[in-house]
């Protein structure tokens, strides 16, 4: 089969591998889409795993072979992959905190290699331990829309971390693919989303997608028009990897309200906080990583049932072996770019 391998720091190459072997209670997936995450990006760019590997991880395709024991799925089934599966026991588990749990590091799905993901790549093999995250994707759905499951996931998680109620202002910095939704999202739970980004074609984006004010966050009144357009923001949700928003946040979220990082996942990141900010104004400073495992199934409605339209968000696919260039667009987006992914259906 053809696959993308890692091969160092922004190396990527397009080589022959095997056909994942599977075990009896495994299954082998033919890959259809897979969206490019900034996750492998960072991978991909700063070298911070060691090659090779074939990355990957919003995942679906057609289930092609299923082990003996397999009982759950069969031959010719499309479904959502879920490279991460908690042990659903352990300290974490038991906190919710899924991220943490060491059999949630373990990633259950692979192309060859260490695993990575393996979306990169025609065949993916999926382990017995990432089986509860398989999804079937509906009829009507497309694999776009089963792709896209493990993004949402990850940003209902982090709006399920805030303390706001319907009504509330939240701040949202950045309006790519993960801004846009966190601003739906939000908007679905009645929370009045104030949006900013460099780009005037995502502030446009984002009163569609429901954003009740948008800012272009270079404004250098900002902070003023931010003020006037609610009495309060009761959150800010730093979609974007900047220190400078992390602080002006800290200063604009009202006392008692929260600032929640979710891009800012290069190790030693550091960034100047008053702490009295937290302290005497009891603002928290809080993060979001990854996915939570028991919210496949609502994540599953709101894709599937189209109350968030993830076709509308994916502007730009690639072939297989273009993945370079979708890992580049997606590292420096232009005005019309927002979700890429690697579309692999165009070959059949």
């Amino acid at each position: 089969m053809k696959a993308i391998v890692y091969r160092g720091v922004n190396d990527l190459r397009l080589e022959t591998l095997p056909v994942p072997a599977i075990r009896a209670d495994e299954l082998l997936v033919r890959v259809a889409v897979c969206g490019v995450c900034p996750t492998d990006l960072k991978k991909i760019h700063f070298g911070t795993v060691p090659p090779p590997r074939v990355f990957g991880h919003e995942t679906s395709g057609t289930i092609v072979r299923a082990g003996a024991k397999v009982r759950k799925f069969r031959v010719g089934q499309r479904v959502a992959l879920h490279h991460h599966v908690p042990c659903m026991d352990c300290h974490y588990c038991r906190h919710r905190a899924f991220a943490q749990c060491a059999g949630y590091k373990r990633t259950g799905i692979t192309a060859g290699f260490e695993p990575a993901g393996g979306g990169y790549a025609e065949y993916v093999r999926v382990m017995s331990f990432a089986l509860p995250g398989v999804v079937k994707i509906p009829a009507r759905n497309s694999f776009v829309e089963g792709a896209m499951l493990e993004p949402v996931n990850t940003v209902l998680k982090a709006v399920r971390r805030l303390a706001v109620t319907p009504g509330d202002a939240v701040w949202v910095v950045g309006q790519g693919p993960i801004g846009l939704m966190f601003t739906r999202l939000l908007r679905l739970r009645g929370v009045k989303v104030i949006a900013t980004d460099l780009m005037d074609s995502r502030l446009q984006l984002a009163r569609r997608w429901g954003a009740r004010h948008v800012f272009r966050a270079d404004d250098p009144n900002l902070s003023d028009r931010i003020a006037s357009a609610a009495r309060c923001v009761d959150a800010a949700v730093i979609a974007v990897p900047s220190n400078a928003a992390v602080t002006q946040a800290m200063q604009t979220v009202r006392g008692s309200g929260q600032v929640l990082l979710f891009a800012h996942t290069k190790p030693n990141d550091e960034a100047a906080v008053d702490l009295s900010k937290i302290c005497v104004w009891e603002k928290d400073l809080i993060g979001s990583y990854s996915s939570d495992f028991m919210l496949q199934g609502e994540v599953a409605r709101l894709v599937f049932g189209r109350q968030i339209n993830m076709e509308k968000l994916v502007t730009h696919r690639f072939a297989l072996a273009e993945t370079g260039a979708a890992v580049a667009l997606a590292s420096k987006p232009t005005a019309d770019s927002l979700k890429v992914v690697v579309d692999q259906t165009a070959r059949r």
